[in-house]
């Protein structure tokens, strides 16, 4: 990673926590969301145990939504989003580094605190260990493939809930097969490297697919 990218990488890292970025929103809301169950599901622990791997699943799918409209628009809006278009770096690499501190700031935090969010959902230890493993796996597939939402809405308001709308659905997959690989670890005799390589193989793919939807979508935008 050269210099630059490097720089754009801890800016946007700097910028994703600071109050009013967004991180710190998605991990209290991830906090919320899994902490709220318990008291809507009521004293049925069986049942708590039961879906706790799909709880923690939804609430990082929706923590890693709520800060992308700003993945983009905040540099749109103070006039930067130009100067990386014209600087001569690779868009889909630039788009790819901005990724990545979107990942490290906001879904990064979930994965360390799913092991204690397992704890208050009555999960076992192979189920938290599981859970945690597939979050780290499968939560940058989340991220690219809202990168790409948040470069096709850039220059819209309130852009946040089409966002949703459009990434949603192609979150499917990812939401599938991490909670089926939570499944296969504490289900015998369901598998659970079958699921969690093809999780794997998601996030890859978006590594790929994602970056370069996104800098076309901004190329689109800046013509």
């Amino acid at each position: 990673m050269s210099r630059a990218l490097l720089a754009l990488f801890r800016r946007d890292l700097r910028l994703s926590v600071k109050v009013g970025g967004g991180a710190p929103m998605g991990v209290l809301f991830f906090l919320v969301v899994v902490t709220l169950m318990p008291f809507s599901i009521g004293p049925d622990l069986p049942l708590l145990q039961r879906i706790g791997p799909a709880v923690l699943w939804i609430a990082a799918l929706l923590a890693t939504l709520l800060g992308l409209d700003r993945l983009f628009q905040a540099d749109q809006e103070d006039g930067s989003l130009d100067l990386l278009v014209t600087a001569g770096h690779p868009l889909e690499l630039v788009a790819l580094v901005k990724g990545l501190a979107h990942w490290t700031a906001t879904s990064l935090p979930l994965v360390v605190a799913a092991p204690f969010m397992g704890l208050l959902l009555n999960m076992q230890a192979d189920a938290i260990a599981a859970v945690t493993l597939t979050l780290l796996a499968g939560t940058p597939a989340l991220t690219l493939i809202g990168m790409i939402g948040a470069a096709l809405t850039v220059s819209l308001r309130r852009g946040g809930v089409l966002i949703a709308i459009l990434v949603l659905p192609l979150s499917v997959p990812t939401l599938v097969f991490g909670v089926g690989a939570v499944l296969g670890a504490v289900t015998d005799p369901a598998p659970f490297l079958s699921p969690f390589l093809v999780l794997c193989a998601l996030s890859l793919v978006a590594g790929v697919i994602g970056p370069i939807a996104a800098a076309a979508a901004l190329r689109a935008g800046e013509g």
